[in-house]
């Protein structure tokens, strides 16, 4: 959809905190799925965990990605969305044989044009949540910056800048279609 923007990138390099500056500024947000299903999963003693079980969780993030996707259609304006369907599907399909990347990628765009937080190891933090090192992290990074183009995406990458400095980047990036 074209008002729906991925906020994307190496994990730990600050998407969240900007996702919580772009709702301050009054626009929709949606929390990435992965931090919520490990939440659930952890309060309920599940085991769809990526640690524990990545196939599962990686579906279960897709399941829940196509969700905020058809809740967002009744939102107005820019919906800013922290990862969200294309990063799930292409970890699936990394560690799987399940080929699901091009045909929910193609069904379900998003704007032309996806920001991504670069590696950036002087913020990078693990916590209850977020358990893998940061060598994962520049893994997953550098599949999601050769994923995203491949499907016609245009990649901008975030600038190591305060957060209120990156959403006025991101702002004035969309500000000037």
């Amino acid at each position: 959809m074209d008002r729906f923007v991925v906020i994307s990138g190496c994990s730990g390099g600050g998407k969240s905190s900007l996702l919580v500056e772009l709702g301050s500024r009054g626009y929709a947000i949606v929390e990435e799925p992965g931090r919520r299903i490990v939440r659930e999963e952890l309060a309920h003693n599940g085991t769809a965990l990526p640690w524990l079980d990545a196939v599962a969780f990686l579906r279960r993030a897709i399941s829940m990605s196509l969700a905020d996707r058809d809740a967002a259609c009744s939102l107005e304006g820019w919906v800013f969305f922290d990862r969200g369907l294309i990063d799930a599907a292409s970890g699936l399909q990394s560690i799987s044989s399940e080929h699901v990347l091009e045909p929910l990628a193609l069904e379900h765009r998003y704007y032309r044009r996806v920001f991504l937080t670069p590696p950036w190891p002087e913020i990078f933090l693990t916590d209850p949540e977020r358990r893998h090192g940061f060598d994962l992290a520049l893994s997953e990074y550098s599949r999601l910056l050769d994923v995203y183009p491949s499907l016609g995406y245009e990649v901008i990458i975030l600038p190591k800048t305060s957060v209120a400095e990156r959403a006025d980047f991101i702002l004035e990036k969309l500000e000037h279609l």
